[in-house]
């Protein structure tokens, strides 16, 4: 893959002509673009105070709760009797001074990029005689953050394999520690092209990258963007256009006769399931992406309100960890939170959203990225050539089978059924999710 050699604008991939993203420029930062820009990459740790915890306290202790609705679990939103014992757990045992002894137990930095103050963990693997390192990014989604990958990373770059990952995670500008922007328009093209120039001043000039939910639209235009710089892509999130008469044609015939329109027998079964493709793949995700509407027109709207409650905002966010991780949840009274999170994980990324104050800005992150057509984005009309691994969860938002997937990516080096997990795959399942990255590289780096 001599990609370097090629114009900026133009790749070049079994005789067809593609287009590139354009890498571009910007500024997000408060006021104008000085003449050059601060460079310093300096340390950062987590902090506290006794003020910060007792003003939470005192919100917490003037939460105003409304009853459920009978037998109703999750399915009006988070159920208000389960909430009360999140709380409560979350008032009286929740240590966040501890749980920020945790956060800062990897090394973070914050460096400018565009006028921002971009967070990042940075941590490389201890020295093992005959093992290879190889640079990754993982970058997060909404409503999670940097922590999601904290039970992943030990498995990355600590591990005994002949390969380990030097790794990098980067908090999206307005989510958690990362600055957000000022202005209009940062969108997920423009956080490709921040975090391509973050790689750039750590020193790497080609990486790997791995992304889920708003991630992996990032390192997807990453890919396009700069695909000399770009060794690797995997993901564990799909989105795919549903038009065009070969996708029409494999749902209508795909559940009789799989093998004529390429689908498998476990597409077929994540596709149609018992209710039918409609019901799961439309109806299902019109119930589920309310707050998509809400966050791509008015996010500051809802916004002002979360930011102000800390009960409030735990029950947006959490409601998401609920459902995203198995539909079936939304029949259980206590959304079966805990049989993949503990409380007290769940509470620390509510804790980033909440003495950030990211909430809105990180829902302003939707409104950017959704306010023109999304048909007529570029990156949506670009192919994505790079070696890239796909991991199909079980319990995603939507199945894509590799016949659809082949339509954008057209390098897929390996897709993999996952036996178990949802969206946030990293946070519940880090050890699938880390074996399929690290059988995914072994094949592009022929090991």
């Amino acid at each position: 893959r001599h990609l370097e050699s090629l114009p900026t604008n133009v790749l070049f991939s079994s005789g067809t002509k593609t287009k590139r993203i354009p890498i571009g420029d910007g500024w997000w930062g408060a006021g104008e673009k000085p003449q050059s820009e601060d460079e310093k990459v300096f340390p950062f740790q987590v902090q506290t105070s006794d003020e910060e915890i007792q003003d939470l306290y005192d919100r917490i202790d003037r939460t105003r709760y409304t009853e459920p609705l009978k037998d109703t679990g999750f399915q009006y939103g988070f159920n208000s009797t389960y909430l009360k014992k999140v709380v409560s757990h979350w008032r009286h045992q929740f240590n966040w001074k501890k749980q920020i002894a945790i956060l800062n137990k990897y090394p973070q930095f914050k460096t400018n990029i565009e006028g921002l103050d971009v967070h990042f963990i940075h941590v490389r693997p201890p020295h093992r005689e005959g093992q290879r390192v190889l640079p990754l990014m993982l970058v997060h989604g909404w409503p999670g953050s940097v922590y999601e990958f904290y039970r992943i990373l030990p498995l990355l770059t600590n591990s005994l394999d002949s390969l380990a990952f030097e790794v990098i995670c980067p908090s999206i500008p307005g989510y958690g520690f990362s600055e957000a922007p000022h202005k209009q328009g940062f969108d997920t093209l423009a956080a490709a092209r921040v975090f391509h120039k973050l790689m750039e001043r750590l020193g790497f000039s080609d990486y790997y990258l791995q992304g889920g939910d708003w991630g992996s639209i990032i390192t997807t235009n990453m890919a396009q963007m700069k695909p000399e710089c770009v060794k690797g892509l995997h993901l564990n999130m799909l989105t795919n256009k549903m038009r065009g008469f070969g996708v029409l044609f494999s749902i209508l015939i795909g559940r009789y006769l799989p093998w004529l329109v390429g689908f498998t027998r476990e597409d077929v079964r994540r596709l149609f399931g018992s209710v039918g493709f409609m019901e799961r793949n439309f109806y299902e995700i019109i119930r589920e992406t309310g707050y998509l509407h809400i966050q791509g027109t008015k996010p500051d709207s809802a916004g002002y309100g979360v930011n102000d409650s800390p009960v409030g905002l735990a029950a947006y966010i959490l409601e998401k960890f609920s459902t995203w991780t198995d539909f079936n949840n939304r029949d259980l009274e206590d959304g079966g939170l805990e049989r993949k999170f503990t409380l007290d994980d769940l509470l620390t990324n509510i804790m980033i959203y909440w003495t950030t104050g990211s909430i809105v800005s990180s829902m302003r992150f939707y409104k950017e990225n959704l306010k023109t057509n999304i048909d007529n984005r570029l990156d949506n009309n670009t192919g994505v050539y790079v070696p890239t691994g796909l991991a199909a969860f079980p319990n995603e938002l939507m199945h894509v089978p590799q016949l659809w997937a082949r339509a954008k990516f057209r390098n897929i080096y390996s897709y993999s059924y996952m036996p178990r997990g949802g969206h946030f795959a990293a946070f519940e399942e880090p050890q699938l999710l880390a074996d399929d990255l690290l059988q995914f590289v072994k094949k592009v780096e022929k090991l």
